[in-house]
C-alpha cells in the first residue's frame, strides 16, 4: 500500500479558563468559533463514553469549544475540572508535543498583540535568511502558558531553501 501525506485536522489545547481562551484565540489570533462552549460530563452518553475511552474513568466533567484557523485547521480548547499548569511549559527534553506554529506576515505585530493580551514573547524575532529573504519567526505563549511559534512564511518556503545550511 503506498504512503501518501495526510492533511492536518486539529490540535487540542488544555486551558485554565475556556471563556478567556476563546476570547484570546478569536480576538487576538482571529480564529473562528465554530462550536461555542459546551459542558460534557462523565456519564453513559456517547460523548461521555468517548471521553472515558480517552481520559479513563474519573475525569468528571469538562468544557470544550472548537475554533478554526483561516486554512480550516481546528483548535479544540478543553477546560478540565481540577486542571493545573505544568511546572515547565517548555519541557523540550521530554518527548511529545511541545509547540505548534501559526503563520502571519506581521510576526512583530502579532507578537506585540499577544503580549498586550497577557501572553509572553519568549525570544526576539529572528530571521532565517538575513539579507536574503524576509523569513522571520518567534516563539510566544498564550496567556495560559501554551507555547507556540509564529512564522512569517509557509513551512515549505522556509525549509525548502535549507534554513540551516552552512
Amino acid at each position: 500500500m503506498p504512503t501518501y501525506p495526510r492533511s492536518f485536522s486539529h490540535i487540542g489545547l488544555s486551558v485554565q479558563d475556556l471563556d478567556k481562551a476563546i476570547e484570546f484565540y478569536a480576538n487576538v489570533l482571529g480564529f473562528y468559533v465554530i462550536m461555542p462552549p459546551t459542558t460534557v460530563v462523565e456519564d453513559d452518553s456517547e460523548i461521555g463514553r468517548m471521553c472515558t475511552d480517552v481520559f479513563s474513568q474519573g475525569w468528571e466533567k469538562l468544557r470544550i469549544a472548537h475554533l478554526a484557523t483561516a486554512d480550516r485547521i481546528g483548535i479544540e480548547l478543553f477546560e478540565f475540572a481540577g486542571n493545573f499548569p505544568p511546572e515547565d511549559n517548555l519541557d523540550f527534553r521530554r518527548h511529545g508535543l511541545f509547540h505548534f506554529c501559526i503563520q502571519d506576515p506581521d510576526v512583530e505585530g502579532l507578537a506585540a498583540r499577544i503580549v498586550e493580551a497577557g501572553g509572553k514573547q519568549r525570544m526576539p524575532v529572528r530571521e532565517y535568511y538575513p539579507d536574503e529573504k524576509p523569513y522571520r519567526m518567534v516563539y510566544v505563549e498564550d496567556p495560559f502558558g501554551n507555547v507556540f511559534e509564529i512564522y512569517s512564511h509557509s513551512y515549505e518556503l522556509t525549509y525548502s531553501a535549507g534554513a540551516y545550511a552552512d
